[in-house]
């Protein structure tokens, strides 16, 4: 339980994915991210967040060597916790700042799109919405952020055809706002947190709200019932297949 880091920069959390080598995402990582968020939401004393990695890589997605291996109960768990983070973030009553510092992939691309302003270092490195690719479908949260916060033009190719972009390609899409030096990404990304912490906090929270209404209840829907299309099937020997590929490709 030691793969999130949570440090405080005045009124300002930063929060690091720190998972090597790729800061992947598995079940327990899923779990101690959403508890983090739970508690920087409840918090008097934070007004926004930073999200960012340690190392070359933002996130990765989902960890497709330990994925492939879970039984049923662990992906049904993993399909609802998976909900419940990507969900957690993007519903999060104070400002969330992205702050990708490498590679972004699949549910790195997710945590991104749930962020309300998104920046990247300049650099040589991939973004790209890989799950088709790898052979895992996407839960109700991960296709509903990318379906309000990407042009449908986007969404689709994105998706279909699960290529990996350049940053500069990124902000191109729309997937990020900004591009700076990879030395100023910190400073840049604690700058736009403190001048959206001064924004009046209640009606912030209402309007991001108003803002992703449809969306969120798509979300917590899919949590509360529930009504996750992937419970019935979400991995098959395809996924074993297609993961292993991509993790060949990736070494």
């Amino acid at each position: 339980m030691n793969s999130v880091q949570l440090e405080r920069v005045g009124r300002v959390a930063l929060l690091r994915i720190d998972r090597p080598p790729a800061n992947a995402i598995d079940l327990e990582l899923a779990k101690e991210f959403s508890v983090t968020l739970e508690g920087i939401d409840d918090s008097d004393a934070i007004s926004a967040l930073v999200l960012t990695g340690v190392g070359n890589c933002f996130c990765a997605g989902l960890d497709l060597k330990a994925l492939p291996s879970y039984d049923r109960n662990q992906q049904e768990a993993m399909i609802m916790q998976l909900n419940h983070l990507f969900g957690g973030l993007y519903g999060l009553r104070l400002p969330t700042i992205a702050a990708v510092n490498g590679h972004a992939i699949a549910g790195g691309v997710i945590l991104t799109l749930a962020c309300d302003y998104r920046i990247g270092a300049q650099g040589d490195y991939k973004i790209g919405l890989a799950e088709a690719r790898v052979g895992v479908p996407f839960p109700v949260s991960a296709m509903t952020i990318v379906q309000s916060e990407l042009r449908p033009d986007i969404a689709r190719t994105m998706v279909l055809t699960a290529r990996n972009s350049s940053p500069q390609e990124a902000k191109s899409m729309g997937v990020l706002d900004e591009l700076i030096p990879p030395e100023l990404l910190m400073s840049r990304a604690i700058e736009v947190a403190e001048e959206m912490a001064t924004l009046p906090r209640d009606v912030f929270s209402r309007i991001k709200s108003q803002l992703r209404a449809t969306a969120l209840s798509r979300i917590d829907d899919a949590m509360s019932h529930p009504k996750e299309p992937m419970l019935d099937s979400w991995l098959t020997e395809e996924t074993k297949v297609a993961s292993a590929e991509a993790l060949k490709r990736r070494s």
